[in-house]
């Protein structure tokens, strides 16, 4: 897979940043696999950002009744947590491939510095957002607009999240997003908030990174 043609380090000198434009799925998800298994104690901790073309996602524990009818959309099984959800242009994908043993971070904790860090970002332009205690993921008003999947190898992490910045929307009602029968999704751009994809990633990793350096397990 190309690297950033900038990477940059964060705050955080351990935290690499890589801005990978549109890429298959497919592709990076088995980099991601590859960096975690080729990683030692010394290797830097790296955030990717991007956005896939249209695909749907089912995690480990997905059920197949939780697919409608997808269209010609492609579905990958791959090994997150988490049920089916949608990716696609439009939508900010973080990668999160950080060693949380080292970080001394539990997943938890992980977890919700995700959330966190899209809830401050949606603060920033006046909109209330909540977290579920069993629901992982971000709402605004009952409705999805950021979901979470991780998994989790020789102690670090990988896959992440992803938020609706300014996306077709419609992929959804094809699926139960995330596996709840009925949950509505919605986006940045429908709450008045116009950003693109890539000024979204730079104010997510603001306060991402504010949050990372400041959770402990």
């Amino acid at each position: 897979m190309p690297a950033s043609p900038d990477p940059k380090l964060g705050p955080n000198n351990m935290l690499q940043i890589r801005r990978l434009g549109r890429m298959e799925y497919e592709p990076v998800w088995r980099e991601m696999q590859a960096f975690t298994d080729r990683r030692t104690a010394k290797t830097l901790d790296e955030l990717w950002f991007l956005e896939h073309p249209p695909v749907f996602t089912t995690g480990r524990n997905s059920k197949p009744e939780h697919l409608h009818d997808t269209g010609g959309i492609p579905v990958i099984h791959v090994d997150r947590g988490g049920q089916v959800t949608y990716h696609g242009p439009g939508q900010l994908v973080v990668y999160t491939l950080l060693d949380i043993s080292r970080r001394q971070l539990g997943v938890q904790s992980l977890v919700h510095a995700l959330e966190q860090a899209v809830i401050n970002l949606l603060s920033d332009y006046s909109i209330h957002a909540e977290r579920r205690t069993k629901a992982p993921g971000v709402y605004v008003n009952d409705r999805k607009i950021a979901a979470l999947g991780l998994r989790v190898r020789k102690g670090c992490s990988f896959h992440g999240l992803s938020l609706n910045v300014d996306m077709d929307l419609t992929p959804f009602s094809m699926i139960n997003p995330c596996g709840i029968q009925g949950l509505e999704v919605t986006r940045m751009s429908d709450l008045g908030i116009r950003l693109s994809v890539d000024e979204c990633a730079t104010r997510f990793q603001q306060h991402f990174e504010q949050l990372l350096n400041t959770t402990t397990a």
